[in-house]
């Protein structure tokens, strides 16, 4: 797991190594990965879940879309 380490500096933040950590596992993806592995998902599973967040974005870009209700 090469540049996936962190080393703390004279000055001995831990915290702020800590936030630097965390982001290069945010971005390395490892994490995600890991949560995906936890459990099987049945691949109709996936299917249904992928378009109930299809249909859950298309609802909001249509919210978005509409004029403000007249206050008169």
């Amino acid at each position: 797991m090469p540049g996936r380490k962190v080393i703390v500096g004279p000055d001995g933040n831990v915290e702020k190594a800590l936030r630097k950590f965390k982001k290069k596992i945010t971005e390395s993806g490892l994490l995600q990965e890991v949560r995906d592995r936890q459990e099987y998902v049945k691949p109709t599973i996936k299917r249904k879940l992928a378009k109930s967040q299809a249909k859950r974005r298309w609802k909001k870009h249509l919210r978005d879309q509409q004029l403000p209700p007249k206050l008169y």
